[in-house]
């Protein structure tokens, strides 16, 4: 792995991140093996693709606790 690979494997993901199936924020990135490809995922994409990015040895960076910080209790 190079050193910008390894520092984008790293690197927290950002609103600008999406994901590659839809659109939405990514809070998920699986960095493939051997190629180096990367992927990005919402919550509900990675987690139908886990098994499968795992069992293929992809190396997972997964900020999905972050969508419980971000929801926000409605003001009464």
């Amino acid at each position: 792995m190079t050193v910008a690979t390894m520092s984008h494997a790293t690197a927290e993901l950002t609103r600008q991140d999406r994901c590659d199936r839809c659109g939405a924020q990514a809070f998920a990135r699986a960095t493939l093996p051997g190629a180096g490809g990367v992927l990005l995922f919402c919550g509900h994409h990675f987690r139908a693709h886990e098994s499968a990015l795992v069992a293929a040895g992809a190396e997972i960076h997964d900020e999905r606790h972050r969508l419980q910080d971000e929801v926000r209790t409605p003001e009464r």
